[in-house]
């Protein structure tokens, strides 16, 4: 079991919103809505995905890691070094 199995719901919700704000784009881009305006909903949806990409990295951070560095070893080191370049990705994103 992941660490958001207890949140899968919220984070199906979450998800399924967002898709909703790009399918919005999708239709200000096509009746060619003023460009400070698709900028925002842009800004808006990437917010809304960082925040679900931090949710999930929580969630894993507090579950799959910290089941990894309980039991410890090669285990734990493989977990760290997965969250660290997780951690990694976000930051460059």
């Amino acid at each position: 079991m992941h660490g958001y199995t207890a949140d899968k719901d919220a984070y199906l919700k979450r998800l399924r919103r967002i898709e909703g704000q790009v399918r919005g784009l999708q239709r200000m881009v096509e009746n060619d809505d003023y460009c400070i305006d698709v900028l925002t909903q842009i800004s808006a949806a990437t917010k809304a995905l960082q925040a679900v990409s931090l949710g999930l990295l929580d969630e894993h951070l507090k579950h799959c890691v910290a089941q990894a560095v309980a039991e410890g070893g090669e285990v734990a080191e493989a977990k760290l070094a997965e969250a660290t370049a997780a951690i990694g990705r976000l930051v460059r994103s």
